[in-house]
């Protein structure tokens, strides 16, 4: 039964997996995300699942393979550093076609970075993938119930596309406590898909046979392609605000996001035009979302919590470039929504250097 809950951000993510009908999860402990592991060592048992520990972050996507061919919906979760050792895994679910969920619960990077929140992995994330054409669905949440209600879409997309799902968030929301509301448990049927594994029935050997239309990688090709294009139209998802009549419309994602939201309140309340364009998926990047701006906007302002603005070209290239893109960038600070007021008066008046 859906029920109200306060509960710390990975700990509702964890639970709202279960609830999606998620019994499977390998993957290694890293700061900030290892309260998604700890929560369910003892309660995934409770459900019926199976949870294993891995030896490195790798090995964990590598199991995540077999479990969901057998039917199941599977989980694994890391940070930045983490997150890079997932590439060649993540390859592999891509180019094999294997629904899965993975999570970023991003930290200050680059090398090992620390364990301070930071929005510092959105390209390793979105423009990453491992070797090869990969690519999957980014959501991008910036609230605990948002973390909740995302992990049913994303297997839900995962999936529809038979493709990896990557739920990326920070440090301040996997860490924060809010007041939620949990689903209800989901009903799976682990054998409703042709291309898992069943038990076999007299005469049938095992082998599991099919394959594109065609021959070789030209074939492979051509449907992956038309499924990366298939995804980047129908899933792109944002949330605009005031962004019809802004002289300046700010650009942000997670925990940035809701700082951009008060900043549009207290610039609105000066009399200032500041709109904002809140990212819900980082892929495929909400392009459609820019078609509501003002003509007569000044500029756009990324706000991120990284070093150089990881954002910046897919804005540019959303926009043709036909817009000046300035940035207000902090590391492991969260941006403060005064100072994105006064950037924009900055751009209002001229007087701040573009990106």
């Amino acid at each position: 039964m859906a029920e109200k809950a306060i509960m710390k951000g990975n700990e509702a993510l964890a639970e709202a997996a279960l609830r999606a009908g998620c019994r499977f999860f390998s993957g290694y402990p890293i700061t900030p995300q290892t309260e998604v592991l700890e929560y369910l060592s003892w309660r995934m048992s409770e459900v019926g699942g199976e949870l294993i520990q891995t030896e490195d972050e790798l090995t964990g996507l590598h199991m995540l393979i077999g479990a969901s061919l057998a039917g199941s919906r599977v989980l694994s979760t890391s940070a930045g550093p983490g997150f890079a050792l997932f590439h060649e895994g993540i390859s592999y679910i891509c180019g094999c076609e294997i629904p899965a969920v993975l999570v970023d619960v991003q930290r200050v990077g680059g090398a090992c970075g620390g364990i301070s929140a930071s929005q510092g992995d959105y390209e390793e994330v979105t423009h990453g993938g491992g070797n090869g054409d990969s690519q999957y669905v980014v959501l991008t949440p910036a609230s605990v119930q948002e973390e909740v209600d995302m992990m049913k879409e994303a297997y839900e997309i995962a999936e529809k596309y038979r493709n990896p799902v990557v739920i990326l968030t920070d440090a301040i929301i996997g860490q924060m406590m809010e007041g939620i509301t949990l689903p209800d448990f989901a009903d799976i049927d682990i054998d409703k898909f042709d291309y898992t594994y069943k038990e076999l029935k007299d005469g049938e050997d095992g082998i599991q046979r099919g394959g594109y239309p065609g021959q070789g990688f030209p074939a492979y090709a051509a449907h992956m392609g038309a499924k990366y294009k298939a995804m980047k139209e129908a899933e792109q998802r944002w949330e605009n605000i005031e962004v019809s009549d802004a002289d300046v419309v700010c650009v942000a994602y997670g925990i940035s996001s809701r700082v951009c939201k008060e900043a549009v309140r207290k610039a609105r309340a000066k009399g200032i035009k500041l709109g904002l364009i809140r990212l819900i998926t980082a892929w495929p990047f909400p392009e459609k979302a820019f078609a509501e701006i003002n003509p007569d906007c000044k500029g756009l302002l990324a706000v991120e919590m990284s070093i150089k603005g990881q954002m910046v070209p897919d804005i540019k290239l959303a926009t043709k470039c036909n817009m000046p893109v300035y940035g207000y960038f902090s590391l492991d600070v969260v941006p403060d929504a005064d100072v994105v007021v006064e950037t924009a008066e900055k751009i209002i008046a001229g007087t701040c250097e573009e990106v």
